[in-house]
């Protein structure tokens, strides 16, 4: 008893020491889990590039053309000059629709190619795509319920998967959610509020990292109107938005003429057809880009939330004459480097979309048009010379 006395204030002391050591631990742990801010994410992100058509294809990673994604395409993305890429990801399609359990072989393949990414140093954006409209076609109150339980499960999910990674790896929590009035908009921020807490209930690096909420249909001016706030998060300046730009529709995806319009053939200054007039752009021109990009750089990023541009392009078409092969050639690269230059000096990270057979061959991983590369590059390079300036 009095051996029992005596050895406890010891035993007192050394458990005090332990908890002292656990602790200082705990912190040091607690502090190498801590990722920098979007805005240093932001601030390192130059130009993006789109994994299109692939992981995200309903039926299969080539059931869209694009093959099987390999280490060598992503180094020639790298070595082309983009520092991120956007991957577009199915889910509800490799899970069970009735518990939402992701299949194990298709998560670990998109980790595969995550990892791709990471080796060359690249920042990922893993997201939830279009995935047959689970999420995107139903932002209603009517599925306002089923669809917040299977983000949160699918989140959950993904989230404890990745969780180690550091802040190269960003999540999107949607794609481009339907919402057109502020009844649906106050749905999807629900689903972006589900999003957030899933995420950060993983905890870990997960507790910081920088996630990405899309504005409603990711169109600048519904954005810009309705979109008043951003959800609520347990951690400051970890959150970025999202809009997609395909304007003018006519020059970037209408496939035929219609009734209502004609198809828009050449963009910009000095690009006009003399003898082609009819196809000439008659909107959607620098200054709308201007105009459009100014939005969100005094809606988010003058506020210290950065944007992405997480989609943007349009095709070069082949024409016969009348119509100026030449211009129309001239009017993509031109329209490829104008936005770019335009959304880096105004704070947005531009990510083009591609689609196999587009800008890289997804074989070999060669260019297959390197005047809208270069047209990117260009536009990047000069919006860090203006930016000098």
């Amino acid at each position: 008893m009095n051996n029992l006395v005596t050895l406890f204030p010891r035993f007192s002391k050394k458990i005090a020491l332990f908890a002292i050591i656990a602790c200082g631990l705990l912190l040091s742990m607690s502090a190498k889990a801590k990722l920098t801010t979007a805005q240093q994410i932001a601030s390192k992100m130059t130009v993006g590039w789109n994994l299109g058509n692939t992981l995200e294809a309903i039926g299969g990673e080539d059931a869209w053309g694009a093959g099987h994604t390999s280490q060598q395409l992503i180094d020639s993305v790298k070595a082309a000059g983009f520092n991120t890429v956007r991957l577009p990801v199915s889910w509800f399609i490799h899970s069970d629709t009735a518990t939402s359990v992701i299949d194990a072989k298709w998560i670990a393949r998109v980790k595969e190619v995550v990892d791709y990414c990471i080796k060359n140093d690249m920042y990922v954006i893993l997201n939830m795509h279009w995935d047959k409209g689970w999420l995107e076609n139903r932002v209603n109150k009517a599925n306002q319920d089923i669809v917040n339980k299977r983000q949160h499960l699918y989140w959950t999910q993904i989230a404890n998967y990745f969780k180690d990674y550091d802040e190269h790896l960003l999540f999107a929590g949607a794609n481009e959610p339907n919402a057109h009035d502020s009844i649906q908009m106050s749905v999807l921020l629900t689903y972006h509020q589900t999003f957030i807490d899933a995420v950060r209930a993983t905890r870990g690096n997960n507790s910081s990292r920088t996630l990405i909420v899309q504005g409603p249909s990711t169109d600048i001016d519904a954005t810009n109107t309705l979109m008043n706030a951003m959800p609520k998060d347990k951690i400051a300046d970890r959150l970025m938005a999202e809009i997609h730009y395909y304007t003018p529709f006519q020059f970037c995806l209408m496939e035929k003429d219609a009734d209502w319009g004609k198809r828009f053939f050449y963009w910009g200054k000095g690009n006009h057809s003399t003898t082609d007039i009819e196809h000439n752009s008659t909107w959607g021109e620098e200054g709308d880009v201007e105009k459009n990009f100014g939005k969100m750089k005094a809606q988010f990023v003058d506020k210290g939330i950065p944007v992405i541009l997480g989609e943007f392009g349009a095709g070069k078409r082949k024409l016969s004459s009348p119509s100026d092969q030449v211009l129309n050639n001239a009017s993509v690269e031109s329209y490829y480097s104008y936005v770019v230059k335009t959304a880096i000096s105004k704070g947005l990270i531009p990510i083009c979309w591609d689609v196999p057979g587009w800008l890289f061959n997804r074989n070999t991983g060669v260019i297959l048009d390197r005047g809208i590369v270069n047209a990117i590059m260009h536009g990047s390079k000069d919006a860090s010379v203006s930016s000098v300036h």
